[in-house]
């Protein structure tokens, strides 16, 4: 059968893009995440610990440890104040959570509403109105890094973003 023919198998092929797009996009956010959550924890708790240990150590009368020390926590907090790891990740979890919602809305449009609509034109406005978000999010969200993408599609690959009622089903 020719897609092009029946305007609902169309919308539909559409909206499971969609799904797909927001999934790949929604975990590799995820990841990113992660790997930021990850960033911040690896400069901050070295930080803390060094400047307790700085002043411990100031306090005993070793200056140049002391020194040392401060100096390697001015470092590591100069970068959590340049790279903000804590909030590229909170962005990139918003970012995520944001993808997997529109999924979710156009899969339950795809499955459910979709079947029901008899007017070819409310059909034609709900996939836009899934296009739009798509395209805004793609817009406002920050980008992930290709380890980001290639971890998530591994995933994906592997069934980690699917139902165990789709599994059964099949």
């Amino acid at each position: 059968m020719n897609n092009l023919l029946d305007p609902k198998l169309v919308i539909q092929t559409e909206l499971k893009r969609i799904e797909e797009d927001c999934i790949h996009s929604g975990k590799s956010h995820f990841n990113a995440s992660d790997r930021w959550t990850t960033y911040h924890y690896w400069l901050g708790v070295p930080s803390v610990v060094l400047s307790a240990l700085a002043g411990t150590a100031f306090l005993r009368d070793y200056g140049n440890i002391a020194g040392i020390m401060s100096v390697i926590v001015g470092i590591l907090t100069s970068l959590m104040t340049f790279l903000k790891p804590s909030e590229r990740a909170s962005i990139h979890k918003g970012s995520g959570g944001q993808y997997l919602a529109l999924r979710n809305d156009a899969r339950v449009f795809r499955e459910i509403r979709l079947t029901c609509v008899c007017d070819e034109q409310a059909a034609i406005d709900g996939m836009d109105e899934f296009t739009k978000r798509r395209n805004e999010l793609n817009q406002a969200s920050p980008q992930f890094s290709k380890k980001d993408f290639l971890r998530a599609r591994d995933g994906i690959d592997k069934g980690e973003a699917t139902h165990r009622v789709d599994k059964e089903g099949s």
